[in-house]
């Protein structure tokens, strides 16, 4: 049987698969005022998500980024999947960061202080891309 996953895959998706699962899991035991104040920041950049109770979504989130996480830890889910699913959720996490007023620079995507901690989530996208490419790449190289 062969295992989707390739060894130079293992240090990225270990490391970030640990974080995105202990994220998801630091938020599962959600009082109200954490919920709120995640909510009331994701609620600024996407507006539509002013209509979601603020446990609700937590609690989403919090199974979304532990859904991700063991997935991202998982070998047997394909990298390009997982790199999929990295991508697209960091991506949300890009645009929270260049949605909300002062984390970055006023006509600039360069970091303030307050946005150092959001713009670090520009990693995760590139990492979920290069799964994605390598993925793509591998499936081209083996029909030739």
């Amino acid at each position: 049987m062969r295992v989707p996953v390739k060894a130079r895959h293992l240090p990225a998706r270990l490391i970030v698969g640990a974080f995105v699962l202990n994220s998801g899991l630091t938020k599962r035991p959600v009082d109200q005022e954490t919920a709120e104040g995640l909510h009331g920041m994701a609620a600024g950049a996407y507006p539509f998500l002013k209509q979601v109770d603020p446990v609700v979504f937590t609690r989403l989130l919090s199974a979304g980024e532990i859904t991700l996480g063991a997935a991202l830890l998982a070998p047997v889910v394909p990298t390009g999947v997982a790199g999929a699913g990295l991508t697209g959720f960091s991506g949300g996490l890009v645009g929270l960061y260049l949605r909300t007023p002062g984390m970055h620079e006023r006509g600039s995507p360069r970091p303030t202080q307050q946005g150092l901690s959001l713009a670090k989530d520009a990693w995760l996208v590139g990492i979920g891309l290069s799964f994605v490419v390598d993925a793509l790449v591998s499936r081209c190289g083996r029909r030739r």
